[in-house]
């Protein structure tokens, strides 16, 4: 096989969810620019739509849906129906999420109260466990239902460094979310594997998207966040986009139950 064609994935059928700004829109890109048919699954339509615009621009094959990748009746709903419109499905990215609230400590180390557990509001659990753990396992369900029919799939979930790494800056809701989110991608990826449908995550550290506010957007907290990284910066979005591709596209054929961070070296510790 020569080496532009374990990158081939022109003409194939892909979801992508949260798929309106940060790390979504950069996964929606590449599948474009790379010949897929792209369908751009949030919960932000106006922001659909700008990105539907942009990429149909380049004479991308983009569809959108809006949707609560929490509501588990809209997500089977959703999923028919892109496979509906395209014919098939090869390619699903599990990527919304949300911040978990705040850490109980801030970036200069400082105690915050309003982070500590015993603050924490059920419906804020609730709410982080549904969108980060809850709705991995209803993309993951779904989608394998199509993929099992042909034998064949790809699926790529974007858990977290905070899937592995404790970080006191962190919201704790956010940390077994994600951690649950990895361990269940194992587990799908093993039995998944008998009908040659992959599962495998995306683990990123810090990258300068919306989430948990755009902080990260932030030049004091980007240059704090820069001294705890061994390649001293912030991610772009754009940079997820060699992994999206790879773990997407025939070149990781044999890679199932993988989670690969993306962290500028971070989870390497000091």
């Amino acid at each position: 096989m020569s080496t532009p064609s374990l990158f081939d994935i022109s003409g194939k059928a892909a979801i992508v969810t949260g798929a309106a700004s940060g790390l979504g829109l950069s996964i929606a890109e590449v599948m474009a620019e790379n010949g897929a048919r792209v369908a751009l699954l949030d919960i932000n339509q106006d922001g659909l739509e700008q990105a539907a615009d942009r990429l149909r621009e380049t004479g991308a094959d983009v569809l959108i849906k809006t949707v609560d990748v929490s509501d588990r009746d809209q997500m089977r709903r959703c999923i028919d129906s892109v496979v509906d419109a395209f014919g098939g499905l090869d390619i699903v990215f599990g990527n919304a999420g949300i911040g978990g609230g705040p850490g109980f400590k801030g970036f200069d180390g400082s105690r915050n109260a309003e982070g500590e557990i015993g603050s924490i509001a059920d419906g804020q659990w609730d709410r982080v466990l549904a969108v980060n753990l809850s709705s991995v396992f209803i993309t993951i369900q779904s989608s394998a239902f199509h993929m099992k029919k042909k034998r064949a799939g790809r699926i790529i979930i974007t858990t977290s460094v905070a899937s592995f790494r404790n970080q006191s800056w962190v919201g704790t809701p956010y940390m077994p979310a994600k951690a649950g989110a990895a361990h269940l991608v194992r587990q799908a990826a093993l039995e998944l594997a008998y009908y040659n449908i992959t599962v495998n995550a995306i683990a990123p550290g810090a990258f300068a998207t919306n989430l948990g506010g755009g902080r990260l957007k932030s030049e004091h907290v980007s240059q704090v966040m820069s001294e705890r990284i061994p390649l001293a910066r912030v991610a772009n979005p754009n940079e997820i986009k060699g992994l999206a591709l790879f773990l997407a596209s025939p070149a990781s054929s044999f890679i199932t139950g993988a989670e690969i961070p993306i962290d500028g070296g971070a989870s390497l510790g000091a």
